[in-house]
């Protein structure tokens, strides 16, 4: 009986032994604290500069061209001619694409525009009543 009791006692202190390094394992890794990280860099990135972002898009400042502005010339298109005499006649102009409209020699067109004077072919816009001649109005050139 005591081999029994032998037998028993050694087999329990053996479960005994491995619980309780399941325990002391158990707890040793539940109760891990996470790894030390490295200290964090903060990254700030660099400030854009819009003339490199541009030069990378294909930008090229000497290719900038500026765009003139539209001459004077280019607002008004001369439709018919009427001279009479000197001094006297009338002209059918169209501004800025418009509808033409007649006008005498001597009337306003558009803003300080006036129609100074009318010939066969041309009509000359002046600014003023006595000021210098700005435009000169052509007809076409008819083709046979």
């Amino acid at each position: 009986m005591q081999g029994r009791w032998v037998v028993a006692a050694s087999t329990f202190l053996v479960w005994a032994i491995v619980a309780a390094t399941c325990v002391y394992w158990g707890l040793k890794i539940a109760s891990r604290s996470p790894p030390l990280a490295a200290p964090a860099l903060v990254h700030t990135p660099a400030p854009v500069d819009p003339v490199s972002v541009a030069r990378l898009m294909g930008w090229n400042p000497v290719q900038a061209v500026a765009v003139a502005a539209p001459s004077i010339a280019s607002r008004f298109s001369l439709q018919g001619v009427v001279a009479t005499g000197e001094q006297g006649g009338a002209a059918l102009i169209s501004v800025d694409g418009k509808p033409a409209k007649p006008f005498r020699t001597g009337s306003a067109i558009d803003g300080n525009l006036v129609l100074k004077s009318v010939e066969s072919r041309k009509a000359v816009l002046s600014d003023g009543a006595n000021g210098p001649a700005v435009v000169t109005l052509e007809l076409p050139l008819r083709r046979p």
